[in-house]
């Protein structure tokens, strides 16, 4: 499915959320990773890449991993200078302990088993390193959060019919945001997979939230 939509993915994002990708949660991402000179990070279902830029231009050696082949086409053409890897989020080709921060954005839903994975993201970060996910969640005003997923339902895929090369994988993705938990409930499986210091930060009145962690030393 995100193959066939690789080409037109980050344009879609960017209608679909009315611009606020861009401007306002992938900067606060940014800002929580901290990304600096030395740093190794991990960019899980990286897709086109685009996300992983930010990171390599503040000077972190950044791996760019996704498990759609077609996206990793898309971004080693628009940006050749990334170190992009095919690969599974449930079986990640990476030795035990070798980033400092693994991050992850609006792809965690989209795994098999989310327990696995980051179980997998545990594994190879270095003790001590962080885990940082951003992902759609609840909106914390109730009218606000029906309002939000009727928008998702039905807006959401007659604005991918308008600019996506492939719409009908964004009735899939608006269904899984729906089904997709709360902030606290993420946060309870994201501890119970062995990460501490489970905290997460709404964004936008909690159409977004931005979930982190700390692997125990």
């Amino acid at each position: 499915m995100f193959d066939n939509v690789a080409e037109g993915y980050d344009r879609t994002n960017a209608v679909a959320t009315m611009g606020l990708e861009k401007a306002y949660w992938r900067p606060q991402t940014l800002a929580e990773i901290a990304p600096r000179k030395g740093m190794k990070i991990l960019d899980l279902a990286a897709g086109t890449g685009a996300s992983s830029v930010k990171l390599r231009e503040a000077g972190a050696e950044v791996v760019s991993c996704d498990f759609s082949v077609g996206m990793l086409r898309v971004g080693k053409r628009r940006y050749p200078e990334l170190d992009l890897i095919a690969g599974d989020a449930l079986r990640l080709p990476f030795a035990d302990e070798t980033f400092d921060v693994v991050t992850i954005s609006w792809a965690l839903r989209n795994v098999n088993d989310v327990t696995v994975a980051l179980a997998e993201m545990l594994r190879v970060t270095r003790p001590g390193g962080r885990l940082v996910v951003l992902e759609n969640s609840h909106p914390t005003w109730k009218p606000f959060r029906v309002a939000y997923l009727e928008y998702m339902m039905r807006a959401v895929p007659v604005v991918a019919k308008a600019v996506s090369t492939n719409p009908d994988a964004y009735v899939y993705l608006a269904e899984s945001v729906r089904a997709w938990p709360a902030q606290a409930p993420l946060a309870d499986t994201i501890a119970a997979s062995g990460w501490t210091h489970v905290q997460w930060r709404n964004l936008t009145g909690g159409l977004v939230a931005i979930h982190r962690a700390v692997k125990p030393l």
